[in-house]
């Protein structure tokens, strides 16, 4: 750092300048010396302008990083959103064609197939009909059909 000038140390160096340049050229030389004074002080502030316009642009270079990140965010979210919103439309639309009792869809759990007369008659092994013998059949008096779905002609 520059050592600190008291008064008297400013009047040695003026009588010394005096003595030396003269009287009549000293003011030309404060004016020279004025001049170069303030060079170098416009010089430090232009230096010291364009270390803040480096950091100005770095901070703005982050700025702009943030900005895109939260564009590109924000286009995710519209698209898991639009997403979200055609899964429960698609949902919505199956519900309503298909709905499911509310009894018999606690009990089976999520995703459970709504069961009908006919599952219901094969889960239950003992009401579901046991192919009858042809003895049973006969006694019944009636043909039964066969695989064609023609009666079967008895002889």
């Amino acid at each position: 750092m520059l050592p600190q000038f008291g008064m008297t140390e400013f009047l040695l160096i003026a009588v010394i300048a005096l003595i030396v340049v003269g009287p009549k050229d000293l003011p030309m030389m404060m004016r020279k010396l004025g001049q170069f004074v303030s060079k170098g002080r416009s010089m430090a502030r232009e230096f010291q302008s364009a270390f803040d316009d480096i950091a100005r642009q770095a901070e703005l270079d982050e700025l702009r990083k943030e900005i895109e990140d939260l564009r590109r965010d924000n286009q995710l979210t519209q698209a898991v959103d639009d997403l979200k919103k055609t899964e429960a439309d698609i949902n919505r639309k199956v519900m309503m064609e298909n709905p499911l009792p509310d009894s018999d869809a606690d009990s089976r759990g999520p995703g459970a197939m709504p069961e009908t007369e006919e599952t219901e008659q094969a889960a239950s092994p003992d009401e579901a009909e046991a192919p009858a013998s042809p003895a049973e059949t006969e006694k019944a008096g009636d043909a039964a059909p066969d695989d064609t779905g023609k009666k079967a002609s008895s002889t």
